[in-house]
């Protein structure tokens, strides 16, 4: 999470027509070349994440970066329904005596030249208009002085395409199948949705709100209720609290006109709590540093209305910028509603003027039946420049409890300026003292940890009381940062189980911000891909887009509930990658009652068979392969299962055991072939791949 500089546009080009925003790893990227080094997508030539422009920081996580050294090139095909491109380009601030030229290129024709630039000038805006040209070709030069020190800038490069029309690169180009909606309409009938366990402490406030679908009216119940709670069939919550440690199976019923359901709820009373992955929402990719109580409020409201609370969605989470913000943070050009003490006399943080009362809001979060999270750092600030937590942890622990949250995400930003030791030693001592402050207080409040997998955080995050840790970067709806962060979950599969779970980042699909709320910048396959893996990963699952405005098909990704109880299995067991060929892979992971969930992950842009050898993987005699996300059985299989899976999608299967059916001698689990596979890649022993 950074805060991006916005160039200035020129009209030059005007387009009446409705555009795709088109990022540049949308397109084949091959063609390039450099004197020295190589082109970096999304980088600094140097490979620093901040492109540094007349004193100003560029963040380049979004793909709308080139960083380049003079006397380079990188030409890209457009293909058909291209408009204009805007860009900004300058020398980088840290070179020390850079002098370069940049120039566009269209059919190898120049069309837009800066003139010689160094690095004491302003950045040069570019705006061109594309149509009818067939390659772009972005270009520096040096300016006839050689070319040390020059590090060339492209920056806020977007380019527009069409409605519906893509680069000659992209899936949609490539792979025209695109799969629409799967998940079938919820049935009139009644089904209890959510968890089948559910950690609280002992004495500690209980919230639970029932899942259910199905036509209304409705008759509730609740059975076996253990001394200290209730249940409200009017707003379908439970609440209370239990003082005697235990395990409750409490039932639920549920009856319409339509027919009746049943379901039973393990509530388990102890030290342990976030039994299951969190369902919910985080502010931050849908609003920023715009966040504000009323649309906290308003997206609790939309949980509810939108029906994904009877899906067993239940979180929501205020990302940064509730806070007051530093005069570090005022030079940035913030808002007047963030000016304010950081901490008011007896050391309690202080609110900005958009959050005047965070425990009146919490309560209309928690009339509804939902949780609230909230957001800190364990460095002095946060993020975006907001006060943190540093040297206050215990105050603020205190203080989120009083204040009624159930949730934490503590993002390591600014603690780079506090820390001290090496490795996981500079890691864990923020998160222990904050981790340690809050399993003190008399709420249970969900830790993530967010240190973006730095230092393995599985190792150790839940040793300082943390119930999710973030093992990758910030994660966006670009492909590439989707299937990257996929690629950097193989080995983290043993650190996931109740409790304790690996976090690739929130979801990244329906409106957003980063792409004008237009609806996520995946293609329909690989939005399938994400939830799949996701799910599959028992990664928490945060809705990070503007719930107020779902369009039907992201709807359909987020009500799946036999894709969600894959995700929410008590077992807790995250998926590892047990098999992989030429540009597809396979994700296994065992599931509470003996089955396997698996997704097929077509890695490449064509559309291809992906086969299972069920018996290569000890799956012994005969299972029941259903399709989970059509919610649709396939039949019957012994020995292989195959299916053709379009580009970059992932075809989601849970294999039930037959009479027969079972794994072969000696397995633990499914996700004995993924270690193989490590092993494998590692070098070890022929005899123990034999194992």
């Amino acid at each position: 999470m950074k805060k991006i500089i916005a160039g200035v546009l020129s009209a030059a080009v005007t387009a009446a027509i409705a555009s795709e925003k088109i990022i540049l790893t949308q397109f084949d990227l091959t063609d390039r070349a450099s004197e020295v080094g190589d082109v970096r997508v999304g980088r600094t030539f140097s490979g620093e994440m901040t492109m540094m422009v007349d004193g100003e920081g560029y963040w380049t996580g979004l793909m709308t970066c080139l960083g380049m050294h003079a006397n380079s090139h990188l030409t890209v095909e457009l293909g058909e329904g291209a408009i204009k491109l805007e860009t900004d380009c300058a020398v980088d601030d840290r070179t020390l005596d850079g002098l370069a030229q940049f120039q566009i290129l269209l059919d190898g024709k120049v069309v837009a030249d800066s003139g010689l630039v160094t690095r004491h000038d302003k950045a040069k805006h570019f705006s061109v208009d594309l149509r009818g040209a067939k390659k772009l070709t972005f270009k520096a030069l040096d300016g006839g002085d050689g070319n040390k020190g020059d590090h060339c800038n492209w920056v806020n490069i977007k380019i527009d395409y069409e409605d519906g029309k893509y680069p000659p690169g992209d899936v949609r180009t490539v792979s025209p199948r695109q799969l629409g909606i799967l998940t079938p309409k919820s049935g009139p009938a009644p089904r209890i949705n959510g968890p089948k366990v559910f950690g609280v402490r002992p004495g500690n406030p209980v919230l639970y709100r029932l899942p259910v679908t199905g036509l209304r009216p409705m008759e509730l119940s609740a059975r076996n209720l253990p001394k200290g709670l209730t249940f409200d069939s009017s707003t379908q919550i439970l609440s209370g609290s239990v003082e005697k440690r235990g395990e409750y199976a409490i039932i639920f019923s549920a009856k319409n006109s339509k027919g009746e359901a049943e379901r039973t709820l393990t509530l388990k009373v102890g030290d342990n709590i976030c039994l299951t992955p969190a369902l919910g929402w985080n502010s931050w990719n849908a609003f920023g540093n715009t966040i504000t109580a009323e649309k906290v409020v308003a997206s609790a409201e939309a949980m509810i209305s939108s029906g994904l609370a009877d899906h067993g969605w239940r979180y929501i989470n205020i990302d940064d910028c509730w806070q007051n913000s530093s005069e570090k943070a005022d030079d940035k050009g913030e808002t007047e509603d963030f000016k304010g003490p950081a901490r008011h006399a007896d050391g309690t943080i202080a609110t900005n003027r958009r959050f005047p009362d965070m425990k009146k809001m919490t309560e209309r979060v928690h009339a509804l039946g939902l949780k609230a999270g909230i957001y800190s750092s364990p460095g002095p600030l946060t993020c975006a420049g907001h006060t943190g937590s540093f040297g206050y942890e215990a105050k603020d622990a205190k203080t989120f409890a009083e204040w009624g949250f159930d949730f934490i995400k503590y993002d390591w930003c600014s603690y780079w300026e506090k820390q001290f030791g090496e490795g996981v030693w500079r890691m864990m001592p923020p998160y222990w003292l904050m981790g340690r402050a809050l399993a003190e207080q008399k709420r249970d409040i969900v830790f993530s940890l967010c240190e973006y997998g730095l230092e393995t955080p599985g190792l150790w995050g839940n040793i300082v009381y943390g119930h999710s840790w973030r093992t990758t970067g910030d994660v966006f709806d670009i492909w590439e940062s989707v299937a990257g962060a996929i690629e950097s979950q193989k080995r983290l599969f043993p650190y996931s189980r109740p409790g304790a779970f690996n976090d690739p980042d929130m979801l990244c699909v329906g409106p957003v911000r980063f792409n004008d709320f237009k609806g996520s910048r995946l293609a329909p396959n690989e939005q399938y891909t994400h939830i799949s893996l996701w799910a599959l990963m028992a990664s928490p699952l945060m809705i990070g887009c503007d719930m107020t405005k779902l369009d039907d098909f992201t709807l359909s990704l987020l009500t799946n509930d036999e894709v969600l109880d894959i995700n929410q299995d008590p077992l807790g067991l995250g998926a590892g990658c047990v098999a992989e060929g030429d540009g597809w892979e396979i994700w296994a992971r065992p599931l509470e009652d003996g089955s396997i969930a698996a997704g097929l992950y077509n890695k490449s842009l064509r559309e291809q068979t992906i086969v299972m050898n069920m018996s290569e993987l000890g799956m012994e005699c005969k299972w029941r392969v259903r399709d989970v996300w059509r919610q649709a059985d396939e039949g019957v299989f012994l020995g292989k299962y195959e299916h053709s899976v379009p580009g970059h999608a992932t075809h989601l299967v849970k294999f039930t055991p037959l009479a027969c059916a079972t794994l072969r001698d000696g397995m633990v689990d499914i996700r004995d072939n993924a270690w193989k596979l490590i092993f494998k890649k590692d070098g070890a022993p022929r005899e123990m791949l034999r194992r």
